[in-house]
């Protein structure tokens, strides 16, 4: 028998299992011998060999205190905590100062949820033996689960005071975690791999707590060594691609998604997260996808516990303007979790994709219900209440808009236009905005020297190569420019429409590339193979514009033109093409681009539009055969209340005329006659124009006498089509550039008398044309005059002198220079 324990003691395990059996076999009656192998068994995990051993053993010696705490053991091991505690209890009554057995006693009965009987147990076996670092540590853990969290951490540091013991410094970093002591923390979980530097789970938390202090290399650190201990370790690995994500590495953080799920097909934060980063990518199809494998045939019994994937599907969706998709996916996670403010937000957005404008600003007061906070949902709900024509509270809202801004708040640059926003909180605003689109510095495309070639090299870049304002502007101006001297190509991520346009504009191109379906980093990529020059972003902040693609930096210079009147507040864009008018030298301060100023009017104007040939009637529009036609056909976000007073001022001064707006949707025409009346005009006198092929809407503006703009965001494109046509237009000039385009078009083409500078004025001028219908023909005819000669409709001229701003920009990087404001003088 000494031999046995002595090879046991020695750590043979085989022979001292072969002496124990030995002896049983010459002394079944030997307890000892009976124990010694459950012990032996217990190790190998032979549990029901070591149970009936360990019992035979107490058959032969009851009362022996260590039998029973052994069998509580292997009980415990089998996860039977019920016979366990019993089996401890007995070796406690049998030996009351059995601290192990108190210990035992108080983890089996903590497994069970007794947490008083757990604790008493604790401190039995500390009255025992104060000392007891194991004891205090499971005390600790007890008032952890009790949410005592003060006194959990006191039990876990007195624990910790013993040097080699790593789990109780392991588990006060976690309770001074979830108190928000992240220093102390740190330096708990420090402490526990530095006394066992090979648990992995401290490293990994230690890398949580280095994230929550926002030291993201450390944190990524802290991950990788969790990973390099346990490269399985799925958790790990999910929290370090969290933070790649958060460092804007958006490709490593996607493939370190991958390998999570990889281990973990069913990890629903790392899909979701992962999805996020595709979209973040531009990758919308590759999320849809993703999220649409987990969904799978029952997505409701599937996901009801995890809304932001249904919300994040939606989002996707969305981006892929598949809108009533969206609103089933929104809908569905508000189903999962009613108070989701996102997802109601989101829900609004493909309702109004949907054009179900009233519903979609019921959803966006939903998610402000939810969280009043949300400055996304107030941005949209202040826009489109604007958009509709529902101008109760339209005041405050602006103001609280604009302020938002100023405080630091993120808000679509767009919804500032016709707002009374300055071009200080213009750049604020775009400042805000691009912050987190673009990509970090070391994910931007070098540009090393090169050498200058024959043809500069152009990139437009826009998502509104289609039937749009802006390709009905710009379409003769690709056409026009000098082979000789550039290359143009074209990078669409719009859709294709199958218009007459769509067609024109890919044969306008030397090469028209789509990159709808690549990521942003992709889309960048391709232009930057193509070894662009010169970038030209079409589409600012506009809807549906992918800003991120230029944030890449794919050519070594970047232009902005046209499609946003305003700053982009970017340090990816170097200039921006404008006229003195619309942006005087005094505004520079408010762009972070370099001005360059064309002469006479920075807007192309294609020459080519046509004009449907068949001639209407006035009836044919729904409007009087007699009287004075007042046209505006602005987006209805633009129109107010102070102009709409005007407006209706003037339907009072000249009798039998009417007011022709565009025919946005029946809410917009069901408030604006309620306001009509409100001001004493008959609501019959407001015409809506429907929605037309273009050649129809520019034949039938030669029913209206006058084109009564907006302010402060002016006519752009619909103020050069009543130009084209012949209308005049009377515009009011405020001090930003979305608020000068009209006066910029009407000073081009010689009337520049239409320019007013106040509302007053504005109305002054109203009064005294409609004073003499003679002066409205004379402006028609001196404007359908002037159309062929004035600077307004000379494409060819302005398209030299865009050429000329290109080669300046482009000797002056290859020269090394620095970015300029600079103006190109008549050509």
């Amino acid at each position: 028998m000494q031999t046995a324990v002595a090879a046991q003691r020695a750590g043979s395990i085989a022979e001292a299992k072969r002496l124990y059996a030995l002896v049983l076999s010459i002394d079944p009656s030997n307890a000892a011998a009976c124990g010694n192998l459950g012990i032996i068994a217990a190790q190998q995990g032979d549990l029901a060999n070591a149970e009936r051993l360990m019992r035979q053993e107490i058959g032969l010696r009851p009362n022996n205190a260590a039998s029973h705490h052994n069998l509580g053991t292997v009980l415990q091991q089998q996860g039977r905590m019920v016979d366990a505690a019993d089996a401890h209890r007995q070796a406690v009554l049998l030996n009351p100062n059995y601290a192990q057995a108190q210990l035992a006693l108080g983890n089996a009965l903590k497994a069970q949820h007794m947490l008083d009987g757990a604790m008493q147990a604790y401190q039995a076996a500390l009255a025992i033996k104060p000392d007891y670092p194991e004891a205090h540590n499971n005390i600790g853990v007890v008032l952890q689960m009790q949410g005592r969290l003060g006194e959990a951490a006191s039990a876990f540091s007195t624990a910790a005071a013993t040097p080699v013991y790593a789990e109780a410094s392991f588990n006060l970093g976690v309770v001074l975690h979830q108190m928000g002591d992240l220093d102390a923390a740190e330096a708990a979980y420090r402490t526990a791999i530095a006394r066992q530097p090979e648990i992995a789970v401290a490293h990994n938390n230690l890398g949580t707590v280095l994230k929550d202090q926002d030291r993201l290399d450390a944190a990524v650190t802290a991950f990788e060594q969790a990973i390099a201990l346990k490269p399985d370790y799925a958790e790990a690995i999910y929290n370090h691609a969290t933070v790649l994500q958060q460092q804007g590495k958006l490709e490593d953080a996607l493939a370190a998604y991958g390998r999570a799920l990889a281990l973990r097909p069913d990890h629903l934060d790392a899909i979701n997260n992962a999805g996020i980063v595709l979209q973040e990518l531009g990758r919308h199809r590759d999320a849809i996808e993703l999220y649409r494998r987990v969904v799978g045939p029952s997505p409701a019994a599937a996901m009801r516990a995890h809304a932001d994937l249904y919300n994040n599907l939606g989002t996707a969706l969305l981006a892929e303007e598949q809108p009533a998709e969206a609103r089933a996916a929104f809908e569905l996670a508000l189903a999962c979790r009613r108070d989701f403010p996102e997802a109601a937000y989101n829900l609004g957005n493909a309702l109004r994709e949907l054009g179900d404008l009233q519903a979609a600003i019921a959803a966006w007061r939903g998610a402000l219900a939810l969280r009043p906070d949300h400055a996304d949902a107030f941005s949209q709900l202040v826009h489109h209440r604007a958009l509709v024509c529902a101008w109760d509270d339209r005041e405050a809202e602006q103001a609280q808009l604009v302020e938002m801004v100023r405080s630091g708040v993120r808000v679509p640059p767009f919804y500032l236009f016709a707002t009374p926003a300055s071009a200080a909180d213009q750049l604020r605003c775009a400042e805000q905005w691009i912050r987190p689109l673009g990509p970090p510095q070391g994910a931007r495309f070098g540009h090393g020297v090169r050498n200058a070639r024959e043809r500069i090299r152009l990139g437009y870049l826009s998502g509104d190569f289609f039937e749009h304002a802006t390709a009905r502007l710009m379409a003769e101006l690709f056409e026009s420019h000098d082979r000789g001297r550039f290359e143009v190509y074209a990078y669409s991520y719009g859709a294709d429409d199958g218009s007459p346009m769509r067609a024109r504009l890919v044969q306008a191109f030397d090469r028209f590339v789509d990159i709808a379906a690549l990521s942003h980093r992709d889309a960048a990529g391709r232009i930057h193979d193509d070894k662009i020059d010169i970038l030209i972003d079409l589409k600012g902040y506009t809807h549906r514009a992918r800003p991120a693609i230029a944030a890449c930096r794919p050519a070594p210079v970047q232009v902005s033109y046209l499609g946003f009147p305003a700053t982009m507040g970017a340090d990816f864009i170097d200039y921006v093409l404008v006229d003195r008018f619309v942006v005087p030298e005094k505004l520079q301060a408010f762009f972070t681009e370099r001005l360059v100023h064309l002469p006479e009017c920075y807007q192309a104007n294609d020459r080519k539009r046509e004009v449907a040939s068949g001639r209407t009637a006035r009836s044919d529009w729904g409007l009087p055969e007699r009287g004075l036609v007042f046209c505006c056909f602005n987006n209805s976000y633009k129109l107010s209340p102070c102009l709409f007073d005007i407006w209706m001022r003037l339907l009072k001064a000249a009798p039998g005329s009417v007011l022709w707006l565009l025919g946005a949707n029946a809410v917009v025409e069901a408030n604006l006659r309620v306001e009509a009346g409100r001001r004493d005009i008959d609501p019959s006198r407001l015409m809506f124009a429907p929605v037309v092929p273009t050649r129809a809407h520019l034949e039938r503006h030669r029913h209206a006498d006058l084109f009564l703009d907006t302010t402060p965001c002016n006519a752009h494109t619909t103020a050069s089509d009543a130009l084209w046509c012949g209308v005049p237009v009377l515009t009011c000039c405020s001090e930003t550039f979305a608020g000068r385009v009209a006066g910029s078009l009407l000073r081009a083409i010689g009337i520049p008398e239409l320019v007013t500078h106040s509302l007053q004025e504005y109305e002054r001028t109203a009064l005294a044309l409609i004073g003499g219908p003679d002066r409205l023909r004379a402006l028609r005819q001196q404007i359908e005059r002037n159309r062929d000669v004035k600077p307004l409709f000379d494409l060819p001229k302005l398209t030299e002198a865009i050429e000329a701003a290109y080669q300046r920009m482009w000797q002056r990087w290859l020269v090394g220079e620095k970015p300029v404001a600079f103006a190109i003088e008549n050509v």
